[in-house]
């Protein structure tokens, strides 16, 4: 049986943008009392080690609400899901919200599949 992100992956083909440079950048800021990681590019596999790189010191956030920004985010694996996971894990006991932000319509469908769009507020 094929995995969920390539099941999705095939429905929505036709708005993934296949390349083949795997990468994505992670910017990180302050904006309203929150810190917020925008995601561009693909969280795959190739591009997990370093984005699990760029967002660990968002597990150091005390009561402060995290927003990851994923308007630019194209594509995640499961590997970037296992990051998105380990964040929540991380500050929900601290008091934090993780929010996605942004997600098209394959993530959406990625998140729902997986019940992440049970754990995560999603907006």
């Amino acid at each position: 049986m094929p995995c969920v992100s390539t099941i999705v992956q095939q429905k929505y083909s036709n708005i993934i943008n296949i390349k083949n440079v795997f990468t994505m950048k992670a910017t990180i800021q302050e904006q309203e009392g929150r810190i917020v990681a925008i995601l561009e590019g693909r969280l795959d596999t190739a591009a997990s080690s370093q984005a699990q790189k760029d967002l660990e010191p968002l597990k150091n956030s005390n009561g402060i609400d995290i927003v990851l920004d994923c308007t630019d985010l194209e594509y995640v694996a499961s590997s970037g899901l296992r990051i998105f996971l380990s964040l929540l894990q991380a500050t929900k006991p601290k008091g934090c919200q993780v929010i996605i932000r942004g997600a098209n319509d394959y993530l959406r469908e990625v998140f729902s599949m997986t019940g992440f769009s049970k754990l995560f507020i999603i907006e």
